[in-house]
């Protein structure tokens, strides 16, 4: 029997439907379990949970340790965040506007850390800053944090500046603006989706870091993902599912944010 293109059609969508669908399951069953972990009764990580508690939230917000990790992953997150914009914004329009010799070199350079395996970045950022005294500060988790998470700030605000239209600028100029309040009042709303988005990257890449964390941590501070490394080593506790599910509701939760900011700007006359 013969079909019609209509029909093949039908069918082909149907099965990218259903093949995208269980890659997509696939995917999310992983974060599901450890939702539903976390508001297991049982003390240990049973799937599925024999019964249904709260008890785990509220350890978990009344223990001292437990939060002081979250509060340092906050403030290591939102510095990060703000340094790799301040960073990446002149780094891209040098790599974008500028004609020296190297662009292209340099560029790479900046690029780099997403390309070399983060254990090696670590160890090198360990040995730096245990010679110079700075390990388990929040200097270094704050630069080690923003080595990494740069190059994405720096890659988003070069695709925006790419897709602008710089003769926009330069007609605020003939118009009578200087060229830093052309830049600032045309080109910065004009590329400020690049931004949001670069912002977005470092926060998430700073948020959940945990190998460069476990290097610059120290006894008196650490993140929340090194947190729940040296407790998991210790003790398969259903906390460990509520600090995880934390991780990433923050992280949901930044995104549509980001989402809806977005597309604010865009309906926006």
């Amino acid at each position: 029997m013969l079909l019609t293109p209509n029909a093949m059609s039908r069918r082909m969508r149907l099965g990218l439907y259903t093949t995208t669908g269980l890659i997509g399951l696939f995917l999310l069953l992983p974060i599901v379990f450890i939702v539903l972990l976390s508001f297991g009764s049982s003390q240990w990580l049973v799937f599925p949970p024999p019964g249904w508690t709260l008890k785990w939230y509220g350890q978990f917000f009344s223990n001292p340790d437990w939060m002081n990790a979250a509060v340092a992953s906050l403030k290591v997150a939102v510095l990060t965040t703000v340094f790799a914009v301040a960073l990446g914004l002149p780094t891209a329009f040098a790599l974008v506007r500028g004609r020296f010799p190297g662009r292209e070199l340099l560029y790479g350079l900046f690029t780099l850390p997403m390309i070399v395996p983060l254990v090696i970045i670590a160890v090198a950022v360990y040995a730096l800053f245990l010679k110079l005294g700075y390990t388990g500060t929040m200097f270094a988790f704050v630069v080690s944090h923003v080595i990494v998470a740069l190059p994405f700030t720096i890659i988003s605000i070069i695709n925006s500046l790419k897709l602008f239209d710089q003769s926009i600028e330069d007609a605020a100029v003939i118009c009578g603006a200087s060229r830093v309040q052309a830049v600032f009042k045309v080109t910065f709303p004009a590329i400020r989706p690049g931004m949001v988005a670069g912002a977005l990257f470092a926060f998430l890449v700073s948020w959940d870091e945990v190998v460069l964390s476990v290097m610059m941590a120290s006894p008196t501070l650490q993140t929340l993902p090194v947190k729940m490394w040296t407790t998991l080593r210790q003790d398969l506790t259903p906390v460990i599912a509520v600090a995880s599910t934390l991780l990433i509701g923050l992280s949901v939760l930044v995104m549509v944010i980001a989402a809806v900011a977005r597309r604010r700007s865009e309906i926006r006359p």
